[in-house]
């Protein structure tokens, strides 16, 4: 990078690298990388590498990642958040429910997620299993109606991103309510037939920057849904 460009790469450089790298399952690359770094790696490489550690279940390189987070940022929410997840992933409830009561004992506060879009210039905010919009029950009802219509057409709801130790009907549940889900909803309740679909994020979610259930709920609604109703 120096011989070509004249630019001594940074921490940025090497966590979009790492980032890369990590994400597409290449944790011996990743870690090559990070051992021949002209300096200590900082959060931001071991967050890098604990996301991809997330997205492809590579625990024992996500706990080492924690370890390394817990002592250079301990009051980030969003590596007690990551480990409990993938602690779910593989059934450990009695280790995600250690991460969580250690996250309450240190005070560390989970920032509410929330989706929001815009429909008819004004901006309608949603959050998870939300009862505060004034027209939730009616996105709920169209939810219900459209769940019907999309399990007729053989689709299957895909609760392994529900990471809480419940029952399928209860992780169907938790489905229905996510944030994107509901603003995708309304989107389609009051936006004209046709018209572009924005929702927009406060956090970063886990396995993919959007919710594979939002992007399911995306899909089959793009392509008809909405005409059938």
């Amino acid at each position: 990078m120096y011989e070509l460009y004249g630019i001594s790469p940074g921490e940025d450089h090497y966590v979009h690298l790492i980032d890369l790298l990590c994400r597409s399952g290449k944790f011996s690359k990743a870690k090559d990388v990070i051992q021949t770094m002209p300096f200590e790696p900082g959060a931001p490489i071991w967050e890098a590498c604990l996301a991809g550690c997330r997205i492809h279940g590579n625990l024992d390189f996500g706990i080492q990642a924690v370890e390394r987070l817990f002592e250079l940022a301990p009051q980030h929410d969003g590596t007690y958040i990551l480990l409990s997840n993938m602690y779910a992933d593989v059934g450990r409830w009695g280790d995600m429910a250690k991460v969580r009561k250690l996250m309450r004992d240190r005070g560390v506060k989970k920032e509410p997620g929330c989706s929001w879009v815009e429909v008819e210039n004004n901006v309608h905010v949603f959050l998870v299993d939300d009862t505060n919009h004034p027209l939730v029950q009616a996105v709920y009802n169209y939810l219900e109606e459209l769940g019907l219509k999309m399990r007729k057409l053989g689709y299957v709801s895909d609760t392994m991103y529900v990471l809480h130790d419940v029952e399928s009907e209860q992780k169907e549940y938790v489905l229905s309510t996510h944030s994107e889900k509901l603003a995708v909803a309304f989107s389609l309740l009051k936006l004209p037939l046709g018209a572009t679909v924005r929702v927009f994020k406060n956090l970063r979610i886990s396995s993919c920057v959007r919710s594979p259930v939002a992007c399911q709920m995306e899909n089959l609604s793009y392509k008809g849904a909405k005409k059938a109703i």
